[in-house]
Formats: C-alpha cells, sequence, structure tokens
C-alpha cells in the first residue's frame, strides 16, 4: 500500500479483508441468535460469569497485597462474593437470565410510571413533549408487565435487540471493507498532490 493510497483514503487490502471477515461473522451471529434466542442470551450471561469470575480473582489477589488491614479485608471479601456470584450465574445460566430479564421488566414498569406520572405532573414543558413522555411511559410499562408476566419474551426481546445491533454493525462493516474507504480522516488527505 502506498502513500497516495492512504491520502485517498483507501484501507490496506488485509484491513479490507479484516472489516469483510468480522463483518460476515457479525452477520453469522445476529442470524444464531435470531435462530437460537434462548440459547443465545444464556451463553452470553454464561461468559458474563466467566468474566465476573475472572475480575473476582483479579480482586482477590489484590486485595491480599494492600497495606491498609482493612481495605485488604474488604478486597479480599468483595472478591470472594464476586467469584460466589460468578459460580452461580456459570452454574445455572438459564435461571440467571430469566432472573435478569425479570428485574429487566420491573426496571422498566418502575421507569414507565414514573414517566407517566412526571408528564402529567409537568406544567411547564409543552403539551406535544408531555404526551410523548406519558406515551413512553405507557409502552414500558406494558412492556414491564409482559416481560414479568412471560420472561420467554423478555429473552426473544432481548435477543432481537442484540441481533439487530449485531446485524446493522456486521453490514456496516461488509460494505466498508468492499468499498475500501477508510471509516477514519487521515490528515491530508483531501490535498492533491
Amino acid at each position: 500500500m502506498t502513500d497516495s493510497n492512504f491520502r485517498n483514503g483507501k484501507s490496506p487490502g488485509w484491513v479490507r479483508a479484516a472489516q469483510i471477515g468480522l463483518g460476515a461473522i457479525s452477520v453469522v451471529l445476529s442470524i444464531y441468535i435470531l435462530a437460537l434466542p434462548g440459547l443465545a442470551v444464556a451463553s452470553i450471561v454464561f461468559f458474563v460469569g466467566i468474566l465476573l469470575l475472572i475480575v473476582g480473582i483479579e480482586t482477590i489477589i489484590t486485595g491480599i497485597f494492600l497495606r491498609s488491614k482493612s481495605s485488604r479485608w474488604t478486597s479480599v471479601g468483595l472478591g470472594i462474593l464476586v467469584i460466589i456470584l460468578a459460580i452461580i450465574v456459570t452454574a445455572f445460566p438459564l435461571g440467571t437470565t430469566i432472573f435478569l430479564i425479570i428485574l429487566m421488566g420491573v426496571a422498566l414498569l418502575i421507569n414507565g410510571i414514573s414517566r407517566v406520572i412526571h408528564g402529567f405532573r409537568d406544567k411547564e414543558s409543552h403539551s406535544w413533549s408531555r404526551w410523548f413522555r406519558i406515551g413512553v411511559g405507557a409502552l414500558e410499562i406494558v412492556l414491564g408487565i409482559l416481560i414479568m408476566a412471560s420472561p420467554a419474551l423478555g429473552v426473544k426481546l432481548v435477543a432481537f435487540m442484540i441481533a439487530i445491533a449485531l446485524l446493522i454493525t456486521g453490514i456496516q462493516m461488509i460494505v466498508a471493507g468492499i468499498s475500501g474507504r477508510s471509516s477514519r480522516i487521515i490528515p491530508g488527505s483531501s490535498r492533491k498532490k
């Protein structure tokens, strides 16, 4: 790749190949998540559990070497607590997923109620803004109730949102790789020599 290609905004061939490859992986993952939403979300929760386990071990190791005894025991204790939670999450990824989905439903319900109340009480905003806030709050209340009544619906909703995000990102990466245009602005790229 020559200097002039960089100035013209072209990406090197290996970058383009990586963009196309990673974009294809992203698209395939999005299809997988759409086909098996429950398994996909449970897998994500399992990997988060593994990450928590690593963080807990690191917290304990760091805590052992702290100078202050009170900080040391606090750090070690919190690390042990994180490890226990990580073990529960990795041992029961489906149950953890359902619990998290129910918590998401409760959070949506509370936030929806808050928006509706604020929309009715707010006399300073424009009426369209108040009604929009009330409408969004009502939608959150309905979604929260539906998710709490059927956690499977919540799992599918979360999986759908993740899949769409991966699909859009994957398509963007593939298009960027095929077009060969760098997504970054390279200083001096607009100048001709």
